[in-house]
């Protein structure tokens, strides 16, 4: 029986990453029987599956997926995983070979868990980073925690798992593909990464989802990997964009699952970066500046799609969870 969905969503992958990623996959210690690997293709230029072989794996599959968006290829892979435990690694990242054992063993011991992650998410940098961009590294999802965090409230936001080898019960899956449909592909689009845009935070909507369902989310640093960071993604121009599609993602999530409205740019806040400039230099003022912008976006997509805060709970619904909760315990048993 397969314990273990590993969903790969790539899109144009840079060669090397995605190989190394494969290879990390073929050193697990977890049994293969016992999990599967499914390498999602989300629009490529040129099939991955011309390019990279996955038949070591007995239960490794290529998926194509046509519909860009880092949204589309994971619902896509839920869709398609037969696993209780789903695990999502990105085309950049090399779990450690006991990471998928481990992974089943903290699920198997915090069943409360409906979402969990790496605590510790170590970079390989192409290049070492310039210096000033070294304080907003954390951007990369690059972290590293001692103790194991968890909660089920939301505001707690050091305990959230992030993308890169983030664990989702079935019961959590299937409960965010409803929420999904909810939204609309129109909107979920702007709150994961979509081709050239760097929006992201739509990994944090697995733990409001898990969250609305009782369960709890969190860290752990028995789980690392390590996150290739190509020399591109260190530049100026790449963080002031990263910084402003983040922003704007996360103010549109922000008011969807809170009511949060972001703030508008008015004069004040002019004033208040130009001050935040003499104190603190040219590029910090741009990265002030390119946080304004995505919160002002954020607002006049919210007013343009007249968008309304949604209630989780009207939204997921709990009835299915209970047989899957009895399917899990059955799992964990045996």
């Amino acid at each position: 029986m397969v314990r273990v969905s590993v969903i790969v969503c790539t899109h144009n992958p840079q060669p090397d990453a995605l190989r190394r990623t494969l290879d990390s996959l073929k050193e697990q210690s977890l049994a293969r029987h016992q999990w599967e690997l499914l390498v999602v293709d989300n629009a490529s230029d040129t099939r991955v599956s011309t390019t990279y072989d996955v038949t070591w794996h007995e239960r490794g599959r290529h998926i194509r997926e046509d519909k860009l968006g880092l949204t589309s290829a994971r619902l896509r892979g839920i869709g398609e995983a037969k696993g209780e435990l789903l695990v999502f690694v990105d085309d950049d990242n090399l779990p450690e070979p006991g990471f998928l054992e481990e992974a089943w063993d903290i699920w198997s011991c915090h069943s409360y868990l409906g979402v969990f992650g790496a605590g510790r998410l170590e970079p390989e940098f192409e290049i070492q980073p310039p210096r000033e961009l070294r304080p907003r590294l954390n951007l990369l999802a690059v972290r590293s925690v001692t103790k194991a965090r968890w909660s089920n409230n939301i505001s707690d936001v050091d305990s959230i798992p992030w993308g890169a080898g983030l664990c989702v019960s079935r019961v959590v899956a299937d409960a965010y593909v409803r929420f999904v449909d909810s939204l609309g592909f129109r909107v979920i689009a702007v709150l994961g990464r979509r081709g050239r845009e760097l929006f992201s935070g739509e990994d944090d909507v697995f733990s409001w989802v898990a969250a609305s369902l009782g369960l709890g989310f969190g860290i752990f640093p028995s789980l690392g990997l390590t996150h290739l960071i190509p020399a591109c993604r260190l530049s100026r121009h790449y963080f002031l964009k990263l910084i402003h599609d983040h922003t704007f993602s996360h103010c549109v999530r922000q008011y969807l699952l809170a009511g949060t409205a972001p703030l508008r740019i008015d004069g004040f806040r002019y004033v208040h970066m130009l001050l935040h400039g003499v104190r603190n230099g040219g590029f910090s003022m741009q990265c002030q500046w390119a946080d304004s912008r995505g919160a002002d976006a954020a607002a006049r997509f919210i007013a343009d799609k007249r968008l309304r805060p949604v209630a989780l709970g009207d939204v997921v619904d709990v009835t299915p969870m209970r047989s899957r909760l009895d399917t899990v315990a059955q799992l964990m048993s045996s």
